[in-house]
């Protein structure tokens, strides 16, 4: 899961670097750019419930092995666009391959960790997931001094068809049918994991689960601010703060290498939390409390006049948000139950039409106000909001009708 985590950034967070070379080469204006961006993120929310939910029927084994084989082959078909309107079609054609990867990732942590341990777990994934995204550019910015943009795309997509070939021969979607896994391992994960048995319940369950709404967006706050971070921040560091080169690289990254601390930490607070002082605290306090930093952070950064500081503001400010994730994946297994993928499908949609939002709103923005602060006030608004929407949400495994 750890890799599969920094094979998802690893792909998505290219194109942001190689985005100028790009647009020159295919001719694209700042809207068309976006709307590239966008394609994926738009492909990936619809299919992101439909790809959980059969998980849920044939299992996560199959189901990763054809993302990964999937989106592996657009991102090597992204070297092959030669216009607007072929990169458009690609790169909605990579997000409909992608979808459903983290979904999946939940579902396997539902029946193989203990529910005591969900948290750190997550908190785990996350931090290698923006590990990969913090370390892309650098490795990008390397690589593009001596690789044309097309073979970088080439040489990154290789990389997902061993990691399927690899998951395929050795996962097994329950505990008890992996050759490695003993007797009372097995019994240890089933007593522990607290998924009931059967098959996964109604669509109508799983839309009337207490606190989906408020829990879906928060998490679209978190996804708008997580594409701007891997979209156009390495533009607004170097319109607006003058960054070039080496040093736009590493501020470029800096919000996705903070953030894994933050994922591992958030993880870790989470579960001791709920643990000692009930999911109330342990879920929604760690969440709501993250996201007051990160509103507060983000709008300073860019306010203040020292550009390399304001890069760190910002970048602690992406990390703040990042914090959230553990709890909220958590929260989402939890509510979920046996309907864990589909619930957190759900969740991860509605911060996918953040995605799709993002770089279009900042685009748009800019455009029309010619100021490059102006989309990251946006970003501190949606994340105050997410921070009441913690508030509201009641984190135990109950449903009602909202």
């Amino acid at each position: 899961m750890m890799t599969l985590a920094a094979l998802t950034y690893l792909d998505r967070v290219c194109i942001s670097l190689v985005a100028p070379d790009i647009m020159r080469d295919l001719h694209l204006s700042r809207i068309q750019m976006s709307y590239v961006f966008s394609a994926f993120t738009l492909a990936y929310a619809l299919f992101e419930i439909p790809t959980a939910w059969w998980a849920d029927r044939i299992g996560s084994r199959r189901v990763l092995t054809r993302i990964v084989l999937w989106w592996s082959t657009f991102t090597m078909a992204t070297a092959g666009s030669f216009s607007y309107t072929a990169l458009l079609t690609v790169r909605f054609l990579f997000g409909a391959g992608e979808a459903g990867a983290w979904p999946n990732a939940a579902r396997v942590f539902t029946r193989w960790i203990p529910a005591r341990e969900r948290g750190r777990v997550q908190g785990v994934f996350f931090a290698s997931a923006h590990g990969s995204g913090g370390l892309t550019p650098i490795a990008v910015a390397y690589l593009a001094t001596f690789l044309h943009w097309r073979t970088i795309f080439l040489l990154f997509g290789c990389i997902g068809f061993f990691w399927a070939l690899l998951w395929h021969g050795w996962f097994r979607d329950e505990p008890r049918d992996h050759p490695s896994v003993n007797r009372e391992e097995c019994d240890l994960i089933e007593s522990t994991r607290g998924l009931a048995p059967g098959h996964g319940g109604s669509w109508s369950e799983i839309f009337r689960t207490r606190s989906l709404l408020p829990l879906c967006l928060q998490y679209f706050a978190n996804s708008y601010g997580f594409y701007f971070f891997i979209t156009w921040l390495p533009a607004y560091l170097s319109k607006s703060r003058g960054m070039i080169h080496t040093e736009l690289a590493l501020f470029a990254g800096l919000p996705l290498l903070l953030s894994v601390g933050a994922d591992i930490t958030g993880g870790m607070a989470t579960d001791e939390l709920s643990r000692r002082f009930g999911r109330r605290i342990g879920r929604c306090g760690v969440g709501a409390v993250a996201y007051l930093f990160a509103a507060a952070a983000m709008i300073t950064g860019t306010i203040i006049t020292n550009g390399r500081a304001a890069g760190i503001l910002i970048a602690l400010g992406g990390a703040a948000s990042m914090f959230t994730l553990a709890p909220a994946w958590a929260t989402a297994i939890e509510l979920g139950g046996k309907n864990s993928g589909v619930l957190s499908a759900v969740m991860n949609t509605a911060g996918q039409i953040g995605g799709i939002l993002s770089p279009l709103v900042l685009a748009y923005l800019v455009d029309r106000f010619s100021n490059w602060s102006l989309p990251l006030h946006v970003l501190s608004c949606l994340y105050l909001l997410a921070a009441l929407c913690w508030i509201a949400i009641q984190p135990e495994p109950n449903r009602k009708t909202r």
